[in-house]
């Protein structure tokens, strides 16, 4: 299963979120699933910003070789499931051909209840990014349980 995180620079939400995402799915075993970042506004190979960084190394997530990438209609169409950090991106991931693949990462792992942005800490203080990677790390884990949920279901 690919999974395609989206944001806007791709240097703070998205490259967390894929790191999250590749710790939580090995913890439960869920081993076919590949994470992957792009951003809607992105710099071409602009790196992880400082405070994403600096969170990342505080929880054991290793972005340091991050790259930043321009979301494109190839990413799309290569991508099982794409979670959106808001809705802006969510509508820049429709106009590329994912309607009916693409969700808000919030609505995703809450199964439509939610309808918010995950908060956006470029530029602030690390105390952003913290409440952010907390938020990441809720968030994530209730996708992977839904993506788990919906393999065991027998099909018709």
């Amino acid at each position: 299963m690919q999974i395609l995180f989206v944001c806007t620079g791709n240097t703070c939400r998205s490259p967390l979120a894929t790191a999250i995402a590749r710790r939580t799915a090995d913890e439960r075993g869920l081993t076919d699933l590949v994470a992957t970042s792009a951003g809607t506004s992105a710099a071409e190979g602009q790196p992880a910003s400082d405070g994403a960084l600096l969170v990342g190394i505080e929880r054991h997530l290793d972005i340091a070789e991050h790259r930043a990438r321009q979301l494109t209609r190839e990413l799309v169409e290569q991508s099982d499931l794409i979670l959106a950090m808001g809705p802006h991106h969510l509508d820049r991931v429709d106009a590329l051909g994912g309607t009916g693949k693409a969700h808000l990462l919030t609505d995703y792992a809450s199964h439509g209840a939610s309808h918010r942005a995950v908060s956006d800490p470029f530029d602030g203080e690390l105390d952003v990014y913290r409440t952010t990677v907390d938020e990441l790390e809720a968030e994530i884990a209730r996708v992977i349980g839904r993506v788990l949920a919906e393999r065991a279901r027998p099909t018709p």
